[in-house]
């Protein structure tokens, strides 16, 4: 089963992230969020990285959580391949492995500036998330 797709949405980046879970769909929108910026079939997996966030629905969660992600590839220099994604409640829980970007190394795609609540939506029936990622 694929992981995303792409749809064209103006001068943004439209995502829509599948899986058998709403969890699996929120790590598959990290790896999308990730393989759009890197190509992570360069990247390894030496550093752990693990946090929380927390929103009052689904839709802020999903935007918490991949706000937390961009957050650090922009400031800590971490770009994540394998993400785990469990809810507890109203927080979002994730671990995930990569490790910090170098130029040199990595073959750099294009630069995501911010996630957007533009058209976001979680479909918990058939497990997806969709996400405009502002470019």
């Amino acid at each position: 089963m694929e992981r995303y797709v792409l749809f064209d949405h103006t001068a943004d980046l439209m995502v829509k992230a599948f899986g058998s879970t709403v969890e699996e769909c929120f790590a598959n929108a990290g790896f999308a969020l990730f393989d759009q910026t890197v190509d992570l079939s360069g990247v390894g997996t030496a550093e752990s990285v693990s946090f929380e966030v927390e929103g009052t629905d689904d839709e802020d969660r999903l935007y918490s959580f991949l706000s937390e992600l961009l957050f650090l590839e922009d400031c800590e220099g971490i770009v994540l391949k394998e993400l785990d994604v469990r809810f507890d409640g109203d927080r979002v829980l994730c671990s995930g492995r990569g490790e910090r970007l170098d130029r040199s190394r990595h073959r750099i795609r294009s630069e995501i500036k911010a996630v957007t609540y533009h058209m976001m939506e979680v479909d918990r029936e058939a497990p997806s998330v969709t996400v405009v990622f502002d470019v």
